[in-house]
């Protein structure tokens, strides 16, 4: 008789490797959509057998894909980025242009940001102005159906004949 074997958790040299499935559920997205990751060479997991074991740095390299994504980034510029992380680590030329791509994309986020903040200021507005309309309407309405009412309390519809049908 064979034992059950326990959850398959590796480490690597920097500690806690994380399965596929693990980080599907952590992000709430599918294997499928990680496969991808990894098949346009955004993630490198480890392989064990058929097995893919995920590591601290390709937990992180998602967590940005996805926020890239939401924030608009191609996978081409968030692969960009990767690469130029990857190779300024030595040489302090590349250290400068990568602080000058960085530099870039705050200050397109924060012109993005910008725009943001103004089109829900206008958006605050109208919403404002259209209920302030809606009220006056409705208000009108109901001038004009206390108007319209005769006072022996018989409705008088628009053609101005008493609606004597009182009735279901």
């Amino acid at each position: 008789m064979t034992q059950p074997q326990p959850a398959f958790k590796e480490t690597d040299a920097h500690g806690t490797t994380f399965t596929i499935g693990e980080l599907a559920r952590e992000f709430g997205i599918t294997t499928r959509a990680i496969r991808f990751y990894e098949d346009e060479g955004l993630l490198t997991p480890l392989r064990v057998g058929t097995k893919r074991l995920y590591r601290r740095r390709d937990r992180a390299r998602l967590k940005l894909i996805l926020r890239g994504k939401r924030l608009g980034f191609t996978l081409g510029e968030m692969r960009e980025a990767f690469n130029l992380y990857d190779d300024a680590h030595g040489e302090s030329r590349q250290l400068r242009y990568y602080l000058n791509v960085l530099d870039e994309k705050r200050e397109h986020l924060l012109r993005q940001r910008e725009d943001l903040e103004e089109t829900l200021k206008e958006l605050e507005h109208s919403y404002a102005h259209c209920q302030q309309l809606l009220s006056a309407q409705e208000k009108e309405k109901q001038v004009q159906k206390a108007d319209t009412a005769s006072p022996d309390g018989i409705d008088i519809p628009d053609g101005g004949k008493p609606d004597l049908n009182t009735g279901p």
